[in-house]
């Protein structure tokens, strides 16, 4: 019997199964040691006697992971998401362009597609250029939408709104990530016609139970499938080394490439640094430089912990 993981604990799983019933399983000795099932997994499950036994995952499609430093090894949270789903504020908290950076990073890493999707714009009064934060954005062939969790409004700078978003997700196993105060709780229950209230930890549907769970955790909620998992919550960028950035920017490589030296710094007093040859007068180039910002930021960031304090 095929069935999905929902919801894990130490040694018991929360399994779904593919005609909608919700089952408890255990997994073999050999899965547990291997830390092999996480929330999201499509798992092979058979009876024995009273109880049901997860003798196998399936190929994941996509995971959602961090490197343990110290030992080089992958920690996976979540698997088999199909869309990330980045929610800023155009109001309060303030919009910060290397928080964004910071999660475009880790689908970037995930290989994981992503939207943004920028909330409260009923409360919006041109605090930040959108337009400007859009196009940076849509240069990674990341679409971006303009909504409110909580009222309607009237104002409109991107194409994109809110019954865009929801037919983006129709389907989809979707993994939210913001900033707290972004409106991701509302803007989960507005997308979920009120079946999902994450700001009360519990399901709006009679019968359906709490959501009290503080693992990690796949919530149905009507059109599409949330993943809610504390192991995302911390977007510190201590696993990395400065070689896997470059990567993880791909919108900047070419530019790096005409770089005269391999271990340029691309500072104001880089020499043969291409950067420094751009035109800033052009918003195409204040769109690189934007993103050459944050790499180099997050160069500094992680440098500050040298290689081999990561590796053993």
């Amino acid at each position: 019997m095929k069935a999905r993981i929902i919801r894990s604990s130490k040694r018991e799983f929360t399994c779904l199964n593919q005609e909608g019933e919700t089952i408890i399983a255990q997994a073999l000795g050999n899965l547990l040691k291997k830390g092999q099932i996480v929330v999201g997994d499509f798992v092979e499950i058979s009876t024995k006697q009273d109880h049901f036994i997860i003798e196998s995952v399936y190929e994941r499609k996509s995971e959602v992971y961090r490197i343990i430093p110290r030992e080089r090894k992958k920690k996976v949270t979540a698997s088999n998401v199909d869309l990330l789903l980045i929610v800023t504020s155009v109001s309060k908290p303030e919009y910060k362009q290397g928080i964004i950076d910071r999660y475009l990073l880790r689908a970037q890493q995930w290989d994981i597609p992503a939207v943004v999707i920028f909330n409260k714009m009923d409360e919006f009064q041109h605090q930040v250029d959108l337009s400007f934060e859009a196009q940076r954005i849509k240069n990674l062939n990341i679409d971006c939408f303009e909504v409110s969790a909580t009222t309607e409004h009237k104002n409109s700078v991107l194409t994109l709104g809110f019954q865009e978003l929801r037919e983006r997700m129709l389907h989809q196993t979707a993994l939210l990530l913001g900033q707290s105060g972004v409106g991701k709780s509302k803007l989960i229950t507005k997308l979920s016609n009120g079946l999902v209230n994450l700001e009360s930890r519990e399901l709006a549907k009679v019968g359906k139970g709490a959501h009290t769970t503080t693992w990690a955790e796949l919530i149905d909620c009507g059109d599409f499938s949330l993943i809610d998992s504390p192991g995302v919550r911390s977007f510190s960028l201590d696993d990395l080394d400065t070689e896997d950035l470059l990567s993880l920017f791909p919108d900047l490589l070419s530019y790096i490439q005409k770089c005269k030296f391999n271990n340029c710094r691309h500072l104001p007093e880089s020499t043969g640094c291409f950067f420094q040859t751009l035109d800033n007068s052009q918003e195409e180039t204040q769109l690189v430089l934007s993103r050459l910002e944050s790499l180099i930021r997050f160069t500094e960031e992680i440098g500050q912990r040298e290689s081999w304090e990561k590796n053993y």
